[in-house]
């Protein structure tokens, strides 16, 4: 690769081999560095975002990741005609597939090999007389082959002088499995019916008998589930990406020479006109040149009202068509549209996120040199004090083994497959470990109007009937009017006066009037069903108790649709995007947990003034754009204030994504449900209060998990070093600090939803 034109650049690198966030924390380091480099590396995505001027090359970032240790790619190469590259040509989707494949057969090799060495060293029975052989035939693969990422992860540490959880690892189970070789082949180990005895009395010994194969087999496994479900959930983090991009249409009717021709929406150029039917997805964005009709924006903009759009009109991507038939001229395709900008976004908030350090890795990065400083002065001072070069070098081994964490390798997974097992069970999906810390930071919580507090479809509220018109004769005939209509607003007025009074008549002839409503005859009346204006063209007018209805339903930010029969105006029905009956006790619920909920949302600022003050909400945010959206999160961000986001559409993936803790509602779109931290099922927003309680209840249960283990460990430590640590006292406090992890996990399954 040639090295860049001297003036700024960008570049998104794909990094490889980093196993914690101290990785991404160095990797960063080197490359802000070079000269003229700014860098910011993800490791939850695993990329690096490089800012780069100068005469500097990509050839020469690549070689700086390179020898740090880890492993960098360019972007791929664009395909024609696309602006990403196709799943499976050379994206990075295959990668991480790779590198998840491989840690999963690592994982089932360790399990199955492991599980066989911890019994017979566990149980005197299973002790048969060359029963350590088995032990160490069985554990060799485990320790070499299952344990390598530890190992390698190890080395680069050590190279850089740092020391995380793999260096602990790394260690304690190399200093197991050698210090049972020396015992098996050097040592009495070996001799033919050697038992582990039950003997808990403290004694200074040789270590020439001990061999610890089902300590350095048991951690492996141990930590090698965490990290294959840890890798499972950091996989999905540019799914939010993909979804996004999902959304478009796939295919577009293009008009050439008087022809309809089917393309894929990738070969649509800026000028373009394409037929856009009821129904179907606007494929770009672009300008309406022929045909009027209802457009819903409510997945892009959170419009809860179809917007009416006729010749001269703009119009966007992915948005759906409600109503008529349209010709459209594309404007924007491919990277320039909305729907192309939100999903960068959506990547850039990602990216900027901060990687959660991990709490082993902070406590790894003092207890490993502090473990290393003791067994070398253990070494040195048994060595000075004559006790033997074998003796010493037992109690220098057994220190570190036992710093070995057998219980930390369970603190995380059991308290997180515990806890988001019960967070299944209530409707809740917690996706990693690094979401945990922003719940129990949270200050501040935004919730998105459309599908979240609402129910994101246009609904009848309320019937105002004239003096002397019967509620039920008005349903009747205007249910059966917009019953034959596709609009959004006539569906809603259609399925309530179903809802209400049964079966509706069959019109006996329709016509539906472009941005006004609709007209007919039902049961032999001339009806007329819409906007003001419709009956005013009919010399129809509202009478003043009518209009004082509709001026205040406007003012509420509803919509008011007139109804007329027989030259005369009957009533005015209220038609809105209805509130959940949840969501009044859910804002309840969130104030209590210390959060301050804040109603944001791309509507109008009536309409959301109206929706906040009937749950109970102060702060509103209204008429905000999608990539406003995010910008307000930085903004309370920049305010120092820990934001929450609950959200369910397209225009809240990149707020949800910014946020420090996103939680998308699961009855929404793919893209809001990828690019949030938790999911809540049922769309129901009192869950939300419980998927906080329950986050902070696990990170709870993980740290005292993680204080318990290391406490567990540093309490035997003065017994290695002193030289009194045997075998079984070993092996019990291993198995009695992991019983107490698992023990304590398992007490998240008595996790209750609020009352």
């Amino acid at each position: 690769m040639t090295p860049t034109t001297p003036g700024a650049a960008r570049v998104e690198l794909a990094i490889g081999g980093m196993t914690c966030a101290s990785c991404a924390a160095r990797i960063e380091k080197k490359l802000n560095r070079m000269d003229g480099v700014e860098a910011s590396v993800n490791y939850a995505t695993e990329k690096a975002r490089v800012a780069y001027s100068g005469d500097v090359s990509i050839d020469e970032l690549i070689a700086t990741v390179e020898a740090t240790g880890y492993t960098a790619r360019p972007p791929a190469p664009t395909a024609p005609g696309r602006d990403t590259p196709p799943d499976g040509q050379g994206g990075e989707d295959e990668r991480p597939d790779g590198e998840l494949l491989s840690l999963r057969q690592r994982l089932v090799t360790a399990v199955l090999l492991a599980v066989p060495v911890i019994a017979m060293a566990m149980v005197p029975a299973l002790q048969f007389e060359y029963w350590q052989w088995l032990s160490l035939t069985l554990a060799a693969p485990v320790v070499t082959y299952a344990a390598w990422p530890f190992h390698r992860a190890a080395w680069t540490n050590a190279r850089h002088g740092a020391a995380t959880m793999d260096t602990l690892i790394s260690m304690g189970t190399s200093a197991a499995f050698l210090w049972s070789l020396w015992a098996l082949f050097l040592g009495t180990a070996g001799t033919p019916g050697m038992t582990h005895p039950f003997d808990l009395t403290i004694g200074r010994g040789d270590g020439a008998g001990n061999i610890y194969l089902e300590a350095a087999a048991g951690v492996t496994a141990f930590i090698l589930a965490g990290r294959y479900f840890e890798a499972r959930s950091k996989r999905k983090a540019g799914a939010a990406l993909r979804a996004l991009m999902e959304l478009g249409a796939k295919e577009v009717t293009v008009l050439r020479e008087g022809r309809e021709v089917t393309l894929p929406t990738a070969e649509l150029g800026v000028g373009d006109r394409f037929l856009v039917r009821p129904g179907e997805k606007i494929a770009t964005d672009g300008t309406v040149v022929e045909g009027s009709s209802a457009v819903d924006l409510s997945m892009l903009t959170g419009e809860s009202v179809p917007v009416e759009v006729s010749t001269g009109d703009p119009v966007t991507g992915a948005t759906l068509n409600a109503g008529g038939r349209l010709v459209v001229e594309a404007t924007r395709v491919g990277a320039d549209t909305q729907l192309a900008r939100t999903a960068a976004l959506v990547e850039e908030a990602q990216n900027g996120k901060a990687a959660a350090q991990r709490l082993a890795d902070r406590i790894s990065a003092v207890f490993v040199p502090v473990v290393i400083g003791l067994a070398v002065a253990t070494l040195g001072f048994w060595l000075g004090s004559g006790a033997g070069l074998t003796s010493a070098f037992t109690a220098a081994v057994a220190v570190l083994i036992i710093a070995c964490p057998c219980a930390l390798g369970l603190a995380t997974p059991t308290a997180l497959l515990v806890g988001t097992g019960r967070g299944a069970q209530l409707g809740i999906l917690i996706k990693g470990p690094e979401v945990l810390e922003s719940t129990r930071r949270a200050d501040t919580i935004l919730l998105d109007k459309t599908g979240t507090v609402t129910t994101g479809r246009m609904t009848l509220l309320k019937v105002h009937p004239a003096g002397g018109t019967d509620e039920t004769e008005v349903l009747r005939l205007a249910g059966a009017l917009e019953h034959s209509s596709e609009h959004p607003i006539a569906r809603a007025v259609a399925e309530g006066a179903a809802g209400r009074v049964g079966a509706l008549p069959t019109p006996e002839d329709f016509a539906g009037i472009p941005g006004l409503g609709v007209q007919g005859t039902v049961d032999g009346r001339a009806v007329l069903v819409g906007r003001e204006k419709l009956l005013t063209e009919w010399a129809i007018f509202l009478p003043e108790e009518l209009r004082r209805v509709k001026e205040e339903a406007e003012r509420q930010g509803r919509t008011a649709v007139a109804v007329a029969w027989d030259g005369e105006a009957r009533a005015v029905l209220e038609v809105a995007d209805a509130v959940k009956e949840s969501s009044g006790e859910a804002v309840r619920r969130l104030r209590s947990l210390g959060l301050k909920p804040v109603l944001l949302t791309g509507d109008n600022r009536a309409v959301a003034e109206s929706v906040a003050a009937e749950v109970g909400i102060d702060e509103v945010i209204a008429e905000v754009l999608p990539q406003d959206k995010a910008d307000v999160v930085k903004k309370l961000q920049a305010e120092g204030r820990t934001v929450a986001m609950v959200g369910d559409g397209v225009n809240d993936a990149a707020a949800l994504a910014q946020a420090d803790l996103g939680l998308s509602m699961g009855t929404g779109t793919d893209a809001a449900i990828e690019a949030g931290d938790l999911t809540l099922v049922r769309g129901d927003l009192r869950v939300a209060a419980d998927a906080i309680r329950l986050s902070r209840r696990t990170l709870g249960t993980i740290r005292s998990n993680l204080f318990w283990a290391f406490a567990y460990n540093v309490a035997a430590l003065p017994l290695a070093a002193a030289g009194l640590l045997n075998p079984m006292i070993a092996g019990a406090a291993m198995a009695f600090s992991s019983v107490f992890v698992v023990g304590n996990s398992l007490r998240l399954r008595g996790f209750r939803p609020m009352a």
